[in-house]
């Protein structure tokens, strides 16, 4: 399974942008799929994360400007980013995971956000 993520950008302040995020193969139903970022320097972080049931929850730092979602049927996460901030700069990975049997660990190869003040 491989994961094509699009929609990074450059921004100025107080702009959005809508990342999306596309499995190309058969993902499973119990899964998580999510967004982190990375700038250099510094580890990956998680930005949100969503279960295949629709359960969210984000990191601090994004509460309530960005909102994550997916599509099963389409095995795609998107990530509404609104207000965006300088500090929102970063390479935003997409991720799916499944704890329990299939397991799998996967990462898209990442876009960047640039948001300027």
């Amino acid at each position: 399974v491989q994961l094509q993520a699009s929609g990074g950008g450059l921004v100025q302040a107080g702009g959005s942008l809508r990342l999306s995020c596309a499995a190309s193969g058969r993902v499973f139903s119990g899964d998580v799929s999510g967004w982190y970022r990375q700038v250099p320097g510094s580890e990956r972080e998680l930005v949100a994360r969503i279960t295949s049931g629709g359960t969210s929850n984000y990191a601090d730092s994004v509460e309530g400007r960005f909102t994550i979602s997916r599509d099963n049927t389409k095995n795609m996460v998107f990530l509404q980013m609104n207000s965006l901030k300088p500090e929102d700069t970063a390479v935003y990975y997409c991720n799916f995971r499944r704890l329990v049997a299939p397991r799998y660990n996967y990462w898209g190869q990442g876009t960047l956000v640039t948001v300027s003040s």
